[in-house]
């Protein structure tokens, strides 16, 4: 079987690096990255170390407005195609990245093969929900993290195709925090961040908040954003946040209290994932955070008023929480009785890839007969 499969952010090919080793093995796959996101943490040593398939393409495309980002990767994929004549199109998530590659491969009638379909925030000023709906519409098999997103897709009249095959994060996160607790054992972990920032100090495991900002409707937003620096200036233990350059300078600019927040330098994924396992809780907006600390057991306040994993509300281990001080600090203060029995098995069984595996080889049987 010969697939292309199309990425255009970091979490994209962690992802696919999943499914990559377990398909290569009898087939051939063309890797496709958009150049969506750039990012300075995607080196070589990040390639090495998660044993990440170099692209066979990079498109380049960079950032833009989305119509123009979008429209030029749709024009840049087709070439792709039309020159290596796939069996289908793997298409990850929700990214303008996901649309266009969808698109492209639908305008050539080649399949579209969707891993992590049916998701829902129903919040449609969300670009990512845009694209994962259009996405959805025009693939022909539709791999669901879990049973929510089967029964999401059901009611838009979406049957065929649709398969529950677990989340392919979750055997991403299963198997590299093994890397990541070995790479950063024995307090290798402090001393890595003193080295990559001054103003960073001793903490120890389970006594800290790990926190992500990253939305522009919290990091632009100056109410938002002093809200939520309000909040964690107040909490009882310390903040450790990775911040992105660009809201570092909001930070300052807005001249946010953060006598209680260490602000580092964005890390690396196995960086992230353990010190996701070894934070008292994450606060966070993003979405792919909110599963991974429900994989490791960590507890998390999303601040959102949606969530496309409302698995991970089971038994409080996440809450959403709006934008507000008071409400945020409650929410982060909450009791944690729940950490003493293991979060629910939602996401599937750690399989995933090699499930979806022989399901696209059934496929092609099926339709080469």
């Amino acid at each position: 079987m010969k697939l292309v499969t199309i990425v255009g952010a970091r979490p994209q090919f962690i992802k696919a690096a999943v499914f990559s080793k377990e398909f290569r093995k009898d087939n051939v796959e063309i890797l496709i990255h958009t150049g969506q996101h750039y990012d300075e943490n995607m080196s070589d040593t990040f390639f090495k170390e998660l044993d990440i398939p170099k692209p066979d393409y990079n498109l380049g495309i960079g950032s833009g407005n989305h119509g123009m980002q979008t429209g030029r990767m749709l024009e840049e994929i087709e070439k792709v195609l039309i020159k290596e004549k796939p069996d289908g199109v793997l298409v990850y998530g929700d990214t303008n990245s996901t649309l266009a590659g969808a698109l492209a491969a639908s305008k050539l009638n080649i399949p579209v093969f969707h891993i992590e379909a049916g998701l829902r925030s129903y919040n449609m000023a969300m670009p990512e929900e845009q694209n994962r709906i259009l996405t959805d519409h025009i693939s022909t098999l539709l791999f669901c993290p879990t049973q929510t997103a089967v029964d999401n897709l059901s009611k838009e009249g979406i049957i065929k195709g649709v398969i529950n095959t677990g989340d392919i994060m979750y055997d991403a996160v299963l198997n590299n925090i093994v890397l990541g607790e070995k790479k950063y054992r024995d307090g290798k972990w402090l001393e890595v961040l003193k080295k990559e920032n001054i103003n960073m100090i001793n903490l120890d495991k389970k006594l800290y908040y790990l926190v992500t900002i990253h939305r522009p409707v919290n990091t632009d937003n100056h109410k938002n954003l002093s809200q939520i620096f309000d909040a964690l200036d107040s909490l009882d233990k310390p903040v450790l946040m990775p911040l992105h350059p660009r809201t570092i300078k909001k930070v300052d600019s807005f001249k946010l209290n953060k006598n209680n927040i260490i602000i580092i330098n964005p890390v690396g994924y196995l960086m992230m994932l353990f010190l996701l396992k070894n934070a008292y809780m994450i606060i966070t907006d993003s979405g792919g955070l909110q599963k991974e600390a429900y994989f490791l057991k960590t507890p998390c306040t999303t601040l959102r008023n949606e969530t496309e994993w409302p698995e991970t509300l089971v038994d409080r281990w996440n809450v959403l929480s709006p934008i507000n001080k008071n409400i945020i600090i409650r929410n982060a203060n909450r009791k944690l009785d729940f950490i003493k029995k293991e979060p629910q098995k939602l996401f599937g069984d750690g399989k995933t890839a090699i499930h979806i595996l022989k399901l696209l080889t059934k496929h092609k049987s099926i339709n080469k007969s």
